[in-house]
């Protein structure tokens, strides 16, 4: 699936879900480039297809209801700059007290958000150095930008790929001898497997959530363990489970694939409308493991 179709559905999905108004979702699909009517279209393609209840009223899970601590893990994470292949790039860095592991952390469609910087900062407090890079860097950065989904829609794919392999330079820099890994989470997990795709030789494991597949993958160029995490619900990027596992075992490349039950796309954010708790907690404990095991 490529990346620009992939943000496309998502909002017009967001729509359906009763996440966005119509007028929103038209409004920000133009910003994707799309006509009003071919807007429309999506918009009518997408109205069936929702699997999702509408959101509840309370909204976003609280800081209390996340799992974690919200506010500590979010402390950790401190802002850092670094040179990238075509200027500075800015992210989060969070450092483990006794580490035993460095990760890269991918955002979603939204950018560097204060939930991925609580994320690497629930990731070092469990031992793992997390860096978080701003893959809207070239554009001034996700405070900066009026849209992330339009403006990340509109990088070239190559230059997010490079970013991100200049990220795995930097981590590995700020790591010396430390094994390597990465999460990457909807749009960053779509991002993920496209990293893995370009050769990523350093890096011993990997864990894309819900991420959308590259049209024909092909992995020959990891050696990353990987552990894919897909939401039951998830229909649209579920699709890409058998070519995904069809193309690492081609490679011959360590990986399982896990399908949470009951929950949809987007399920770990707590600050959206689709986390889910028991769900959420499983998968964190999926992928600390594969992890532990494979960072080593």
């Amino acid at each position: 699936m490529a990346m620009g179709d992939y943000l496309a559905t998502e909002i017009a999905l967001d729509q359906a879900d009763g996440l966005l108004s119509r007028r929103e979702a038209i409004r920000r699909l133009g910003l994707l480039g799309l006509s009003a009517a071919a807007a429309s279209s999506l918009l009518a393609a997408c109205s069936s297809g929702s699997s999702m209840p509408p959101p509840s009223p309370t909204g976003p899970a609280a800081p209390g209801q996340a799992g974690y601590d919200v506010s500590a893990s979010l402390a950790r994470a401190a802002p850092v700059t670094y040179p990238g292949p075509a200027g500075t790039i800015s992210g989060a860095y969070a450092t483990a007290t006794t580490p035993r592991g460095a990760l890269l952390v991918i955002h979603e469609n939204t950018g560097l958000t204060n939930h991925i910087r609580a994320v690497s900062g629930r990731l070092a407090g469990d031992g793992y150095n997390a860096l978080a890079p701003d893959l809207l860097s070239r554009a001034g950065g996700t405070a900066a930008v009026p849209n992330a989904t339009a403006a990340l829609a509109a990088a070239p794919e190559a230059d997010l790929v490079a970013d991100l392999q200049r990220s795995v330079d930097e981590l590995a820099r700020r790591n010396p001898g430390a094994p390597l890994g990465v999460i990457g989470f909807c749009f960053g997990g779509g991002l993920l497997w496209r990293l893995l795709e370009a050769g990523a030789p350093t890096l011993r494991a990997a864990v894309p959530f819900y991420g959308p597949a590259p049209a024909t993958p092909n992995f020959t160029g990891t050696r990353a363990a990987v552990l894919g995490i897909f939401a039951g619900l998830d229909k649209r990027v579920d699709a890409g489970i058998e070519p995904l596992d069809q193309a690492l075992t081609a490679a011959r490349v360590t990986h399982e694939m896990v399908v949470i039950p009951g929950v949809d796309h987007a399920f770990f954010n707590d600050t959206g409308a689709r986390f889910s708790l028991p769900g959420a907690t499983q998968a964190y404990q999926r992928t600390m493991t594969w992890f532990d095991q494979h960072l080593r």
